[in-house]
């Protein structure tokens, strides 16, 4: 499959400090990559390079195949972006904010606006002036001008910022219809890795300007940890029957048992029946994954070091 956008050794610094480090990535038609690391670890710096609003010191960026520059129109026509904090003119209003980009896009403007404003429930805010908006929907106006022009490209710094709950899902839902109905590719940064994991497709964990790791969300469902707790009147007497049987059994700070054994996992109605029968009755009996959040973090621990 094509790849969409692509980075080889992409790298950026000032001065002596190396911000991007030969970061190397490639994602598909219709993927939703996200893009994940702490505040200064180089997303921004990388995603303005993606841009072409900064040049790179050494490595190439490509869009649909072809290298990019910020002077190559035919294929900033085909990308929409918000960066960092969402522009827009503070005394104009929402439906003049988007007027003035449905007609820099060459688009029928009253139609265009009026269907993004409903796409993105913005259409109570109309008149109102992008200065007097709440965070949240100043956020929501920066998507609506990405969004404008149907493009073939997205490309979104914490799209999800300042939003209140129904509005993170109102914006995820968007973006998966975009990617797997339209064909969309979405490269998005978020610090809501929680979210991420609910959103994107692959992932690539960048830290001190280096990508550390890039997985798929499925091989993410096959390598996190997993385990049983188990939450009983008797922890001690559990304990011992399960370690007796040959299992690998952890005490946690809420007084439950933790049981990380493929069959215990696999099988938790064992774990059940063999309890029972010992007279140990269950208060909880449930499986644990790790999350996103949780897995970030070791890898940085592991790979990365410290963000001192």
């Amino acid at each position: 499959m094509e790849d969409i956008i692509r980075t080889v050794n992409l790298t950026k610094q000032y001065g002596n400090k190396v911000i991007v480090d030969g970061v190397s990535i490639s994602v598909k038609k219709g993927e939703i990559y996200g893009f994940l690391g702490l505040n200064g670890a180089g997303k921004t710096t990388t995603i303005r390079a993606l841009l072409g609003m900064s040049k790179p010191s050494s490595g190439e960026v490509y869009l649909f195949g072809q290298r990019w520059t910020n002077r190559n129109f035919d294929l900033s026509r085909r990308v929409g972006y918000m960066v960092e904090v969402p522009y827009a003119y503070p005394q104009f209003t929402v439906r003049e904010n988007l007027n003035l980009m449905a007609r820099l896009r060459g688009l029928m403007v009253p139609r265009t606006v009026n269907d993004m404003m409903e796409q993105l429930k913005l259409a109570e805010y109309a008149n109102t002036k992008a200065k007097d908006l709440s965070l949240g929907n100043a956020q929501k106006l920066g998507l609506a001008k990405a969004l404008i022009h149907k493009p073939d490209v997205l490309i979104l710094d914490e799209p999800t910022n300042a939003l209140d709950p129904a509005g993170i899902v109102e914006i995820r839902e968007m973006l998966k219809t975009l990617a797997t109905q339209h064909g969309v590719t979405v490269f998005i940064s978020s610090h809501i890795l929680e979210e991420i994991s609910k959103l994107a497709s692959r992932i690539g964990i960048i830290h001190k300007g280096v990508l550390l790791e890039e997985l798929t969300t499925k091989d993410f469902e096959a390598i996190r940890r997993k385990q049983l707790m188990i939450g009983t009147k008797d922890a001690w007497k559990a304990l011992s029957i399960l370690s007796d049987s040959g299992y690998t059994v952890l005490s946690t700070s809420n007084n439950c048992l933790a049981l990380t054994d493929d069959h215990a996992v696999n099988h938790p109605e064992h774990i059940a029946k063999l309890l029972v029968h010992h007279e140990v009755p269950l208060a909880m009996l449930k499986i644990e994954e790790e999350n996103l959040e949780h897995y970030f973090f070791k890898v940085i621990r592991a790979r990365g070091g410290n963000n001192e």
